[in-house]
């Protein structure tokens, strides 16, 4: 019955346009809008999302241009209703409660009651958050009256009869039902004759008359079956066959029960899902591409062939020296620095000469930190992979000493290389905010998703609050706004146990065309003493940290800061003792919908993979080669590996790949050369690096030469898997 109504919400917003160009004479943009929001309530109704969803765009911008609060609402309600449509019901709520600001605006009572009545109907029979739904429904109730709309108002109380119904508050919902039967004859129709006998066998099986609601029951299905409102009967069959379980009649429960589930898989259009989910995809990947780093490439890093390994003791020596010759390097060069720094006020002769040693040795410091990370990686990512293969290929070494060891510092370097390469960058000012669209509900939530991992190892749940009147788009560095999400809640997931980390994002004030955006992370884990306070964002400051655990490299909090300062913000902090931590901050963004051309659809995608996947591999180290063709056969994909660019070439013309695994830096011929090549030819596979280098050092030069995605060493398996998934798909 939901989907329907969406469908009758669709018809109301055509015929509500159209009566009210009959009844005043509007300019020709007001003509245009109206017909294109008639246009994408109809693509909507005929279940085209892709097209329904592109001309919504349009008219909601032209509309937002033109000051028409009316139209704005509309388009803003056939995009909510498009994506309840496709089961994306948080989306659909956000852009309802969109659409709600509008009607508001224009004071018009008819939107705001069908408005209130989809988050009803998504609250109640979606979300199952059914106090909240009814709130709605009593909203909905309040406004029928005012409009005097009989039809809405039986609607509206059989919708709330049952959904007290189904939570088992029979007294609350039976008013409701009593109305429903009063003034069915007047009010009702074939469309829900179903639904009225079924609250009503439900009723009496409450009450324990089981005589009459067997009666209702019968006569629910019956008219189910003689009405288009198949989802009415699905429902019927289900409550019929709860009620026939209590009874004892466990044959005829299992019947109804089957005939529900028959019904409701003939409901569920998975066509239109995937149409509309591919739309999605295209338009997430043409918004990535425009916000992608534009940095400068340095390259001609090569890699190096880690020795043969002799034993997991002289391996776990190796990797500490080379930790303590990078930790030392650095900290000398930023010494020799500061020393260099402080002659410059002599003579304005030495003043100069100071300062080209500075930055030939800031330029030395840069490269060397590139290169000794690129080497690091490469090993690191032997490491990891020989350490995951000797456990499962030798299960008497899971409890040995010198593996966890082993594990916990290549774990703990891995760390440090990125923190250390993160910290360089902003001291080197070579970081710069970029000025982009973006979507700041999609941000946060891509943030929440990516540490559901993490929040999960201590049995903690993420929470995120979002301001309804935050426009939907804004202008600013989502990268930047997201690492420092990213390092705070991470932050707080480790010292939470059991617990709660909050999200709340809300629009603060408004300064012109700024935007003063107020973040806040709150825990409720063990604290923070107030002695221990200052010092944490110092670099390398941990706090709290007991010998046995793993609580990262101590530059997070430290990052945070400095990334703030580049918004010209900073962060506060309060804390207590087994009280939890909260950190606020405060970042301007900029709100111009001239500039806002398109919606991001950002559709997150659950792709399976039913057919074997043939995945070449393209890597010249022998170790690394090992290592990625057992993680790729470990997860029962077919892997051919490949030592160079030529031979990649040469394999390619012989045999189909569903995939390419690339690396970047090869003897003979690098991976960009060969991805070009490969394009030339006229081949479509999507082409994954898998490298060593930092992202931001390659990015440009990986999209145009055809590569579809960097991935770096070391990676997560699942992350890589994920990927592979979806370029497969979309493909």
């Amino acid at each position: 019955m939901y989907q329907i109504r969406i469908v009758l919400f669709a018809l109301f917003i055509i015929n509500f346009f159209n009566d009210s160009v009959v009844a005043q004479t509007k300019t020709f943009s007001n003509n245009e809008i109206t017909k294109l929001t008639n246009q994408a309530s109809r693509y909507l109704k005929e279940a085209n999302f892709e097209k329904s969803l592109e001309i919504s765009k349009i008219a909601l911008h032209k509309s937002i241009k033109a000051n028409d609060f009316f139209a704005t609402t509309i388009s803003y309600s056939t995009i909510a209703a498009n994506y309840a449509e496709i089961a994306e019901f948080d989306k659909a709520i956000f852009f309802y409660n969109k659409a709600m600001l509008y009607a508001t605006k224009s004071t018009n009572d008819t939107l705001k009651n069908k408005i209130n009545n989809n988050l009803g109907n998504i609250y109640c029979f979606e979300k199952k958050q059914y106090l909240k739904g009814i709130n709605y429904y009593e909203k909905t109730l309040k406004y029928s009256q005012k409009i005097a709309d009989s039809s809405q108002i039986f609607m509206t109380k059989l919708n709330i009869a049952w959904a007290y119904f189904d939570v088992g508050h029979f007294e609350k919902g039976y008013p409701n039902l009593e109305f429903i039967n009063t003034h069915n004859e007047k009010f009702g129709n074939k469309s829900n004759v179903a639904a009225v006998n079924m609250l009503n066998g439900m009723y009496y099986a409450h009450q324990g008359n089981n005589e009459k609601a067997t009666s209702f029951f019968l006569n629910a299905i019956k008219d189910g079956n003689q009405s288009s409102q198949k989802s009415d009967l699905s429902f019927a069959h289900l409550e019929f066959s709860k009620f026939l379980w209590k009874k004892g009649d466990y044959k005829a429960a299992y019947v109804n029960l089957s005939k529900y589930n028959e019904i409701t898989e003939e409901l569920y259009n998975t066509e239109k899902l995937d149409k509309a989910n591919v739309a999605g995809i295209n338009i997430q990947l043409e918004e990535y591409k425009r916000e992608i780093d534009k940095f400068e490439i340095e390259k001609e890093a090569q890699l190096q062939i880690m020795e043969k390994s002799k034993t997991i003791v002289v391996l776990f020596m190796v990797i500490s020296l080379v930790l303590l010759l990078l930790l030392y390097t650095l900290f000398k060069n930023n010494n020799f620095r500061k020393k260099s720094n402080a002659a410059l006020s002599k003579t304005n002769e030495a003043l100069i000469i100071a300062k080209e040693k500075a930055e030939e040795a800031s330029v030395l410091k840069s490269q060397f930190v590139s290169t000794i990370s690129h080497e690091l990686r490469t090993p690191l990512y032997g490491v990891v992979g020989i350490t995951n293969m000797l456990l499962d290929e030798h299960k008497e070494l899971a409890n040995s000493p010198h593996l966890s060891s082993l594990k916990f510092s290549a774990r703990y370097l891995l760390s440090l290389v990125n923190d250390i390469l993160q910290i360089n960058k902003i001291e080197d000012n070579r970081i710069v905010l970029e000025n982009l669209t973006f979507n700041i509900s999609d941000e946060i939530n891509m943030v929440k998703n990516s540490l559901s991992f993490l929040a999960k190892n201590n049995n903690n749940s993420i929470a995120v609050k979002i301001d309804a009147a935050i426009p939907e788009y804004l202008i600013g560095d989502k990268l930047r706004l997201s690492q420092i999400i990213m390092n705070l809640v991470s932050n707080a997931l480790k010292f939470t146990r059991n617990g709660k980390v909050t999200i709340h994002v809300k629009l603060e004030k408004i300064e012109g065309k700024s935007y003063f955006i107020a973040f806040k992370i709150e825990d409720n884990g063990i604290g923070i003493a107030a002695e221990d306070q200052e010092k944490i964002f110092e670099k390398f400051v941990q706090v709290g940290r007991k010998e046995t655990d793993y609580q990262g490299t101590g530059l997070g909090l430290s990052i945070v800061k400095q990334l703030l300062g580049l918004f010209n913000s900073t962060i506060s902090l309060q804390s207590a003792l087994d009280q939890g931590t909260v950190f606020k901050f405060v970042i301007p963004f900029e709100y111009n919908p001239a500039k806002t051309i398109e919606l991001i659809n950002n559709i997150q995608v659950d792709i399976t993979a039913p057919q074997t996947i043939n995945v070449l591999v393209v890597e010249d180290n022998h170790i690394n080669q090992l290592v990625t063709k057992k993680t790729i056969e470990k997860n029962n994909y077919k892997c051919s590996v490949v030592d160079n660019g030529y031979a990649a070439l040469e394999i390619l013309d012989k045999e189909f790949f569903d995939i390419i695994l690339m690396d970047i830096n090869m003897p003979l011929i690098n991976g960009f050369e060969t991805t070009r090549k490969i394009r030339l030819k006229g081949i479509v596979t999507p082409i994954v690096a898998l490298t060593a280098f930092d992202k931001s050092e390659i990015t440009e030069e990986a999209l145009s030469a055809g590569i579809n995605d960097i991935i770096i060493k070391p990676f997560d398996s699942a992350k890589l898997f994920k990927i592979i998934a979806i370029l497969i798909a979309t493909n």
